[in-house]
């Protein structure tokens, strides 16, 4: 029976390639306890990321550490947190986005815990990570952006229809006072 629960080392080469193409891939890595967690809750954690384009990955301690050894910025800042019951969230496309979906998850599940993070082969903490998912999205950026860049060109616009405008009235108040 005991047989059943042991990887082979193909199996364990195969989840070590996995998880270190999923290294490669990410812009970020949250390390994440789900200890006392539910299947529904876990899956509902992965449908969760799936729109931020982020998936969770259950792994052993020791196969995630031997996958970081392909990523050494990553190593340095992820090695140590590899303890006890963990997934890694991988974010492939907008850290922020991933770190806001785990964020929000966390107030609806209380067994779910964000142990740590790397972004840029810099270490994150559980606080550095809540910070980054109060930071407004690529969208929310891009719209502040355009706004900031369309403002002079409002000011601009209320200007110039400003003057003919006024124009227009000073001739119509003239007007007025002629023929009185």
């Amino acid at each position: 029976m005991r047989h059943l629960f042991m990887m082979t080392r193909d199996r364990k080469a195969q989840e070590i390639t996995t998880i270190s193409e999923k290294f490669g891939r990410s812009k970020a890595a949250f390390l994440v306890d789900f200890k006392g967690m539910d299947v529904e809750n876990v899956t509902k954690l992965r449908k969760s990321l799936r729109p931020v384009e982020s998936e969770m990955k259950v792994v052993r301690n020791t196969l995630a550490l031997r996958a970081l050894s392909d990523h050494p910025e990553m190593k340095g800042a992820l090695e140590t947190e590899f303890v006890g019951t963990n997934a890694i969230v991988f974010a492939y496309n907008e850290p922020s986005a991933a770190a806001k979906a785990l964020k929000e998850f966390g107030k609806e599940v209380e067994a779910f815990q964000i142990k740590s993070g790397a972004m840029d082969g810099v270490k994150m903490s559980e606080a550095a990570v809540m910070q980054l998912a109060d930071l407004p999205g690529k969208d929310e950026l891009r719209a502040m952006l355009l706004a900031v860049f369309a403002a002079p060109m409002t000011k601009f616009l209320g200007t110039a229809q400003a003057v003919p405008a006024g124009f227009a009235r000073a001739l119509n108040a003239y007007k007025e006072t002629k023929s009185n």
